[in-house]
This record gives C-alpha cells, sequence and structure tokens, in this order.
C-alpha cells in the first residue's frame, strides 16, 4: 500500500539516516555514562556531549557551557519561564510580556505564574499578518518587568516574529528576553545570534534529529550565568539545572542532526522541496489564500484558508493522498478552534489547514 505524502514536518521529521547510525552506535558500542570519571567507556561519552555542546554552540552564537540539555523545546521552555520566579518575586519584577500566539509550552508556564503566583502577564495580539510589533513590546514595558517571551516562528502559520526588533529595543535594560526557537532554529541562524537574547528553546526532531532531547540556550550576562533555578532535582547535571543521566545518543544525535540541518538550509531560504502544487491541484475547486503575510513567511511552513470548508473534513478527503494538519501536533487532540488564528482576529480559524516542509538534503 503506498503511503500518503506526508506534509506535517512541522510536527515531526524524519531522522536523518547518518543520525540515526550515529545514535546507534552510541547505543551499543559507545554505551558509557557521560558522568563516569573512572574509566574510559565514561571519558569517551563525555567528548561526544561535549562535541555535540560545540556544535549547537556555534550555531547559536554562545559558549559550548551555555548549551543546557533538556527533553525537548517544551521542557526549555518551561525551565526558561518558571526558572526565572524565584528572581522576580526576589526583585519585585512580576510583570512578564509575552504573545496570545505562543505555543502552548509557553502560554500554560506563563499563566500558571500569574494564576499560582500573582505575576501579571501580557498578551500581544498580531493582525492578520500573522506578526506582532515590537512597538507594542515597547508600550508594555515597565519598571517591574522581569522577562518578555515572544517565539521566532509560529508553529502553526509560519510567520517570523520581529524578534530583532525586540532584541534592539530591549538594549541597556535589564529584562531577560525569551525566544522560543523550536521552528526557526538552524532554518534562520542569524537572528538567534544576536547576544541581547538571554535565552532560546530548541528541539531535535524539528530538524532530522531524535524526539526527546532538546536544550535551552542560556547566554550569560557580563560573565555570569542567568539566575534561573532548576525545576527538578538530584544528580546536578547540566551545570545544575537540569539532573538526570545525560541520554548520550540522544545529545549526540541532536548535534549531528543541527550541523547538518544547518549546513543545508545556509544562504538563501530554501524553496520549498515537496510537492505543494499537487495539493493545491486537489484544492483548485475551492477557494484558497494563505494565512498571513507571505512576505514574513519561513518558507517551510504554509497554511492555508480553504473557504467554507472544516478544516477537519478537508484533512479526511486527502488523508489518502496527503498527511497534513490543521495546526499544532501538541493540540491536535482538542477540537477547539485554533488560539493562534483566533488571536490574529481570524473570521474563520475552523476551515484552515497547514502544510510543512523541510528542505531538500540532495
Amino acid at each position: 500500500m503506498k503511503k500518503p505524502i506526508y506534509l506535517d514536518y512541522a510536527a515531526t521529521t524524519p531522522v536523518d539516516s547518518e543520525v540515526a547510525d550515529l545514535m546507534r552506535f552510541y547505543m551499543v558500542e559507545e554505551f558509557g555514562n557521560a558522568g563516569s570519571r573512572t574509566h574510559e567507556y565514561g571519558t569517551r561519552a563525555k567528548k561526544a556531549v561535549q562535541k555535540a555542546r560545540e556544535q549547537i554552540a556555534s550555531i547559536a552564537s554562545c559558549q559550548p557551557d551555555e548549551v543546557v540539555f533538556t527533553s525537548g523545546a517544551t521542557e526549555s521552555n518551561n525551565l526558561a519561564i518558571l526558572g526565572l520566579r524565584k528572581h522576580g518575586e526576589a526583585t519585585g519584577k512580576k510583570h512578564i510580556i509575552s504573545t496570545a500566539i505562543e505555543h502552548k509550552a509557553v502560554l500554560d508556564p506563563l499563566e500558571h505564574l500569574r494564576d499560582e503566583y500573582g505575576f501579571e502577564v501580557d498578551f500581544i495580539r498580531p493582525d492578520l499578518s500573522g506578526a506582532i510589533d515590537a512597538q507594542q513590546v515597547k508600550a508594555l514595558l515597565r519598571e517591574d518587568t522581569l522577562m518578555v517571551s515572544v517565539m521566532h516562528v509560529n508553529n502553526e502559520t509560519g510567520i517570523i516574529q520581529p524578534i530583532e526588533e525586540i532584541a534592539d529595543l530591549l538594549k541597556g535594560s535589564n529584562i531577560f528576553f525569551h525566544v522560543d526557537a523550536a521552528q526557526s532554529f538552524a532554518k534562520l541562524v542569524e537572528p538567534l545570534q544576536n547576544p541581547r537574547i538571554d535565552m532560546f528553546s530548541i528541539s531535535g526532531h524539528k530538524i532530522c534529529g531524535p524526539k526527546g532531547i532538546g536544550a535551552l540556550i542560556t547566554r550569560r550576562r557580563k560573565y555570569r550565568r542567568l539566575p534561573l533555578k532548576p525545576l527538578m532535582f538530584g544528580g546536578g547535571q547540566e551545570f545544575g539545572l537540569r539532573p538526570g543521566t545525560l541520554p548520550v545518543h540522544l545529545i549526540v544525535g541532536f548535534g549531528y542532526a543541527s550541523a547538518n540541518f544547518e549546513r543545508c538550509t545556509k544562504g538563501e531560504p530554501q524553496e520549498r522541496s515537496l510537492p505543494l502544487g499537487d495539493v493545491l491541484s486537489v484544492l483548485k475547486d475551492f477557494d484558497v489564500q494563505p494565512v498571513g503575510d507571505d512576505s514574513i513567511r519561513i518558507p517551510y511552513i504554509l497554511s492555508l484558508n480553504v473557504d467554507g470548508q472544516d478544516s477537519e473534513s478537508i484533512i479526511l478527503k486527502l488523508k489518502d493522498r496527503f498527511s497534513i494538519s490543521n495546526g499544532s501536533a501538541c493540540t491536535s487532540s482538542s477540537y477547539d478552534h485554533s488560539h493562534v488564528l483566533s488571536a490574529m482576529g481570524y473570521p474563520t480559524p475552523n476551515t484552515v489547514v497547514r502544510l510543512s516542509f523541510i528542505p531538500s538534503f540532495s
């Protein structure tokens, strides 16, 4: 039976064959614990982890020991946001600025700080372009603002948010700037290298690496680590921020995948490498319009409004030929309308489908 063409790469990507081979080697042959200091197995595992840190740090333009490995961008987002709670309480800075189109891995911890610890959170809404205006952030800044958290590329629409402009307007302040970069790391490299971005969150499975591994980039300020507190305890690994035995095979795979993906996307943005025309030909009898401003969209994610058609019915009609979605995989179990499209003021959020791609690896 012929498989449908997969067009849901924003949800997850296949593991590159070279990455899989390397991971198997570190599961079966070089299986040592990177925390074992008394023998060669541990030493070689530690060196492999260090190489992966260096591969990721090179792309992030940070020091290797500023790469904190986690289980993925969701955990990284939680560590970045909840990890600053005690610092905010100690300094009296309990105001946070974010957007209404963030991934739930950002929205939920922010709402937790608001509901359980009395933090104030302002959620900026974009217009129909899908992007917020950096001046909206500037207008909300206060003396007690602890953090600004704005995603780089929206996971539903592919619209690029103005993180460079926000970084510029935060210069000279002590406000922390966090970016959810799950959809842009190793794809749009230069904006994330801005030293005014204190933290950004990434995942391996968005770039042909393994699931279950990610990182939080935590840039020092004047040679001092950020005042993050861990969410879990026991072991002291990852500079005291994330305890637990390091999954060497996942880390090695993540590092290799990062370097490989970044190499393939260097230079000009890549053309979509999968059959968009084939999908549109199936929808030719419907009124199909892209969601958001195409001029500020990453090439790898495209949301389409199919006027008059419920997204679930479109997906069912196409399921034998194409595997597509109507939003984030993390919320696909819910039939609620997309919070991203609703925040944009989209009149019919239930008629939108998402197609997502990866660059050609030829």
